[in-house]
């Protein structure tokens, strides 16, 4: 999972780029780039790590311009080199500046037929540079010394009939301009908006709705699946619909996990949805687990806090805060190997052992994905004096790798791939285990938009919307995601820029 940001304004954008990103830090926390245009000239810094790590007040004053965009990555192969960190380059035709959230499921295909059509090389392991080169290349066909509206959106049409998979996608060309795209199932997210000011109207696309709000501009709507918007130097908005047969499914567990609670994502507000998550699966705890003599409610901080919450009210129990969350701490889930996620679980959370002692509590957390941070939180609530320790989970069990721009882990590191609730009951030592149906995962978030006719689940299903993996593109992600590779992978330092700032 990434986040991007772009913006086309009429004064500079180098500080409204760092705020958006900052406020996107949530969908990925090893690298960061930002990329700007200012007099027909490309400007960048980019590197590993968080975003007010990589951006220092030397770098933010070389990032001059009016248009630029922005990136902030977790890899979603393992890999964490900084030479693989976003917006990448091109330097035909024009100029041509691109970041991307997302995975192409036929990427190698894709990087072979570049090859073949066109003698492009593509120098990193990233689908995004791929997708890069495919935009390039399909403007150069359009022949044009200036482009039209027209020719942006042949482009874009071209790369959709090319490309399968998930992709929200920014990129800029100098000399003309911005333009946003996203795939024609808009599995991964993209907002527009807009902010009026003396010298005109400035648009910003984001991948959260968070990022528009925080930094000044507002919220105009979500780009629709299989839309192209094309924004010029001048601040003239295009936009057009460019696939052929879109069909809206975005991934559900953008709410369930990913996005920030203060952020819409087609229509829906991420925090309504999670209070449904808590009131269908307290409904169930109730229902089905009533024999369970259960004392409090307590959250794993902080996705879980406000499912919890509403899980406390069905079930008219006490709602306690039994963990103090250290806020420097990454997202064990995004870690990149089990040693480090192991240790990073009891650096990250610290039991009140007040709201424990002598009680059954109930652990509620937004997903199981490995079970490793599951188990060390029972664990950790049973030292800090619990008598019985029961876990709900907001999310069903995850059974399939994703395939769409999250790096799960492969599906035999997945503790629910191919066993039952008890078993895995019995891995993370928990006296109960509550997972939430996946129909009412999907009612939770179609209660808030009734307009969303289908959901991306694969995770919990094993349905891929996009009709094109296979399971021997299951075999080859698996080789590359399992822990083992990525334990032995090295880190690549070295930072590619393509202006030398100072570190």
């Amino acid at each position: 999972m990434c986040g991007v940001v772009g913006i086309v304004g009429n004064q500079p954008v180098n500080q409204a780029l760092y705020d958006g990103l900052t406020m996107l830090q949530h969908r990925g926390q090893d690298a960061a780039g930002i990329m700007t245009i200012d007099q027909n000239t490309l400007r960048l810094r980019k590197g590993n790590g968080l975003v007010r790590d990589v951006f220092h007040t030397r770098h933010m004053k070389q990032l001059s311009g009016h248009i630029g965009i922005g990136h902030v990555r977790y890899p979603t192969a393992g890999t964490s080199s900084s030479a693989e960190a976003q917006p990448f380059y091109v330097n035909s035709p024009f100029g041509i500046a691109l970041a991307h959230n997302g995975n192409l499921t036929n990427a190698d295909e894709l990087q072979q037929s570049l090859f073949d059509s066109a003698r492009r090389h593509i120098n990193t392991t990233s689908d995004s540079e791929i997708l890069l080169n495919i935009f390039a290349h399909e403007l150069t066909k359009t022949n044009a010394m200036h482009l039209s509206e027209d020719d942006i959106f042949k482009t874009v049409a071209a790369v959709h009939r090319q490309t399968r998979g998930a992709y929200a996608v920014v990129a800029m060309i100098i000399g003309h301009g911005m333009v946003a795209f996203r795939d024609p199932y808009g599995i991964r997210p993209l907002a527009l908006g807009k902010r009026e000011t003396q010298q005109g109207t400035e648009y910003m696309v984001a991948s959260e709705s968070v990022a528009i709000d925080g930094t000044g501009f507002t919220y105009m709507r979500d780009v629709e699946p299989g839309e192209a918007v094309y924004i010029t130097e001048a601040g003239q908005l295009y936009t057009r619909q460019v696939a052929d047969n879109p069909l809206h499914c975005p991934c559900i567990f953008e709410y369930v996990y990913f996005a920030r609670p203060d952020s819409f994502i087609d229509g829906v507000s991420v925090y309504a949805s999670r209070i449904n998550m808590g009131r269908k699966l307290g409904e169930k705890v109730k229902r089905d687990y009533a024999h369970l003599d259960i004392d409090v409610v307590i959250p794993i901080p902080e996705t879980a806090c406000d499912i919890a919450l509403e899980m406390s009210r069905v079930l008219n129990l006490p709602y306690r805060q039994g963990f103090v969350k250290n806020r420097y701490i990454g997202r064990t889930f995004i870690m990149p190997g089990q040693t480090q996620r192991r240790k990073s679980v009891r650096r990250k959370l610290n039991a009140i052992s007040a709201e424990f002692k002598g009680k059954n509590v109930l652990l509620v957390d937004d997903s199981i994905v490995r079970g490793t941070t599951s188990e060390q939180i029972i664990e950790m609530a049973r030292e800090a004096g619990a008598k019985r320790v029961y876990f709900a989970s907001a999310a069903p069990e995850i059974r399939f790798p994703n395939v769409y721009g999250i790096d799960m882990p492969s599906a035999n590191e997945l503790i629910g791939y191919g066993r039952e609730v008890d078993e895995v009951c019995q891995l993370i030592k928990a006296d109960g285990l509550i997972y939430q149906d996946l129909d009412d995962l999907i009612e939770a978030v179609n209660n808030e938009n009734v307009q969303l006719q289908r959901f991306e689940t694969s995770v919990f299903n094993g349905h891929y919307v996009t009709g094109d993996v296979s399971q021997g593109y299951l075999d080859r992600l698996d080789a590359a995601r399992n822990d083992t590779v990525k334990a032995e992978e090295s880190r690549d330092e070295t930072n590619l820029e393509l202006h030398n700032f100072d570190d």
